[in-house]
């Protein structure tokens, strides 16, 4: 099944191969490579998209002759370190380069060494990825009201939107999270999640309620039955509350979670570990992913002269028969190139909220359904001090994530629940959803029951592994996927364990881009035959995606290794120390000319000595005017308080919310020249039950009156 099929991309040369290029390849389109010249604007008019890595400015500058008033039909898509239009358009950058000033280069590595970049092309990747989500928005909007626009992406911004728990804990606390190695941060708690095997290293962290309780308790039983001390012994998991721990408790729990798996093999963690369910998985060498059989079992490779390289983006599954193909007569209460579209949220945690953030950000009209009964994470995690246990609707993290959204509260388990939930399948558009493989069909609301009754729905499922496969039945969480992938062992230092790429979320942010991106596109295809179908992402085989190169690197030359700072694509790239405590500079260079260029500045060959007595911002000011690629690497403070091209970028949207009153909320880092984005506050838990039961579902209102009394909206 293809969504763009017959579809054109004209791509300038630094897209040639990009994430972006791939994923519309994926669906079908044919990639056409054009020069920055006459002739290749000439061609771009006849495709249906253009993607750029420049940026308007920069495009202008190097005489591209198309503007945004030319583009007619043409869906224009720029992703540039800095984005179009701001004081910093015009900078040099690359991953290293946007990574630091997004944040997201501070948070990676170790507290007594230079900030490290993730693995490869993390962040441009993410923002590729958003780029997709983007473009496919256009183009549904390009199937209403037949005209193109400029898509435009900033890799810094990003970076930035991807560190929602920065963000919040300096808002609300005015604390900054920083490097931790091994680690997470998680507002008020640092957890620890790369541990040391006998042979190499696994992810595991323990995990907070319901979800995490069964997997906590069974890696305290292994520890008894190895016979190691343990003080995890007779805890309430139920009740345990990462963000609430004792820090000295936590240290006596890390200190007997390492004694015991310097004990356990790989092999063990990938075969005892995960029929115990402890949640823990071996942090994998690109070696490993190609001689995965779950990726086998999935078809997931594309084979390239006998090479394996990471296949599609996302699974599809056509819908078998046909429905209603448009609904272009629906009156559009939202701005946005999704406006009119009708989504059903069955999501929760990351995945799924910000996928559907995402959607309702665009325009879409949204309605969350959750429970009081089994509410969503980001309801129950305290990481500020204005949130307090107990309460769902005072976590900004929640409301940070759950833009745009109404919600519906409501028992699923209830037959009573039909009644709601019939008619909202009729009315949706697009489901969504995140649980383990096989809940929603426990639920009788899998893809095959809700496309019975609505032919032309769009069902998107996120989860680590994807819906089929010897291991879909396995849950994880983000750091999953970057363990499984190599992405987590190949970020970090060649003599020290590998690190966590990010310390923040990486996976959770970039598969619901790609579900996003998918959806849209699924629903222009509709427009053809009324087909709905089944969108399923893997988190597993999206981080593949981004390992790319090094999973090419594995089958054509030695084991890649963990490299640092440096990159085979730049002449010399490094994070040198600047002057104050903590405060580092990024540099890349291109060539043997631009490294000398850069010693006669410094006036000595030893750069780190220089840097250690220049103020970061400026000098990183003075190597671009100089045409050297550098960037200070930002903090929080700097990006929110400081930086005049995040400002320019409205990279946050003050909303009032009833709890915690007016705050900045992370923007969807997407910008559309002609369908403009308006998102408003997340919801209180059950906000919407009585007007979505009564104006949707028709229910009368005694009718709801009766369930209410049932507990039904619970």
């Amino acid at each position: 099944m293809t969504l763009l099929a017959d579809q054109k991309v004209a791509a300038l040369p630094g897209m040639i191969g990009r994430p972006l290029a791939r994923y519309l390849a994926s669906l079908g389109a044919t990639i056409v490579p054009v020069a920055c010249d006459a002739q290749g604007a000439a061609t771009a008019r006849d495709c249906a998209f253009l993607i750029d890595d420049l940026g308007l400015d920069q495009l202008a500058a190097a005489g591209w002759p198309l503007t945004e008033e030319d583009l007619g039909q043409l869906i224009h898509v720029s992703v540039s370190p800095f984005g179009s239009g701001g004081p910093r358009s015009l900078w040099r950058g690359n991953e290293l380069i946007a990574s630091a000033m997004g944040g997201a280069l501070r948070l990676t590595g170790l507290p007594d060494r230079a900030p490290v970049k993730e693995a490869l092309n993390a962040c441009t990747f993410h923002a590729d990825m958003a780029g997709a989500a983007g473009a496919m928005a256009a183009h549904h909007a390009r199937g209403r009201h037949s005209l193109g626009q400029h898509v435009d992406i900033s890799i810094q911004q990003v970076a930035l939107s991807r560190n929602v728990n920065g963000i919040l804990v300096w808002q609300f606390d005015r604390r900054k999270l920083h490097r931790v190695g091994g680690a997470l941060n998680y507002g008020r708690a640092t957890v620890r999640c790369i541990w040391p095997l006998a042979d190499g290293w696994c992810f595991h962290s323990l995990m907070t309620g319901r979800f995490g309780a069964p997997a906590n308790q069974a890696l305290s039983d292994w520890i008894d039955e190895a016979g190691l001390p343990n003080p995890l012994q007779g805890v309430d998991w139920l009740s345990y509350n990462r963000s609430t721990l004792d820090p000295a408790v936590r240290a006596g729990w890390e200190e007997a979670i390492e004694r015991f798996f310097r004990t356990r093999t790989k092999a063990e963690i990938a075969g005892e570990g995960r029929r115990r369910g402890i949640n823990a998985c071996v942090v994998a060498e690109p070696a490993d992913v190609l001689a995965d059989p779950h990726l086998e079992a999935r078809n997931f490779w594309s084979i390239d002269q006998g090479e394996k390289l990471p296949g599609r983006f996302v699974r599809l599954q056509e819908s078998g028969t046909s429905g209603a193909a448009d609904q272009g007569d629906r009156q559009m209460s939202r701005t946005g190139p999704l406006a009119g579209v009708r989504v059903l949220d069955f999501s929760w945690a990351l995945v799924g909220s910000i996928t559907t953030k995402t959607l309702g950000d665009l325009g879409a009209e949204v309605i969350k359904v959750e429970s009081r009964g089994r509410p969503c994470l980001s309801r129950l995690d305290v990481q500020v001090a204005a949130s307090r246990p107990g309460n769902f609707d005072d976590k900004p993290w929640f409301a940070h994530l759950n833009t745009s959204k109404r919600s519906l509260a409501l028992d699923l388990k209830r037959p009573e629940a039909r009644e709601l939930l019939d008619p909202l399948i009729d009315w949706a558009d697009i489901v969504v959803e995140n649980f383990s493989p096989g809940t929603m069909d426990k639920l009788g609301l899998g893809y095959a029951a809700l496309s019975a009754r609505n032919p032309s729905i769009i069902m998107v499922s996120g989860s680590v592994y994807g819906q089929t496969g010897p291991l879909a039945q396995e849950w994880g969480v983000d750091g999953t996927g970057g363990a499984l992938s190599s992405r987590t062992f190949l970020t970090g230092w060649a003599d020290r364990d590998p690190v966590v790429p990010g310390a923040v979320p990486y996976g959770d942010v970039i598969v619901p881009y790609a579900m996003a991106a998918t959806a849209a596109a699924a629903l222009e295809r509709r427009r053809q035959d009324g087909r709905g179908c089944h969108v399923d992402a893997s988190m597993y085989e999206i981080c593949v995606q981004q390992m790319a190169d090094a999973i090419h690197a594995a089958q054509s030359g030695p084991p890649p290794q963990r490299t640092g700072n440096a990159d085979a694509a730049w002449f010399y790239q490094d994070v040198l120390p600047a002057a104050g405590e903590d405060r580092w500079i990024a540099i890349s260079i291109r060539d043997q000319a631009e490294l000398d260029r850069l010693m006669r500045l410094a006036g000595t060959a030893d750069l780190a000595a220089w840097t250690r007595t220049q103020q970061d911002h400026i000098l990183a000011a003075q190597l671009q005017a100089e045409g050297l690629a550098a960037a200070a690497v930002q903090d929080i403070e700097d990006l929110l308080e400081h930086d005049p091209q995040i400002a320019a970028r409205a990279a946050l949207v003050t909303l009032d919310h009833p709890h915690l009153g007016p705050f900045a909320h992370v923007a969807t880092p997407i910008r559309l020249s002609r369908d403009g984005m308006a998102p408003f506050r997340a919801p209180g838990i059950g906000e919407h039950s009585e007007r979505i039961a009564r104006d949707i579902a028709g229910l009368s209102a005694e009718r709801f009156e009766a369930l209410d009394a049932l507990g039904l909206f619970k």
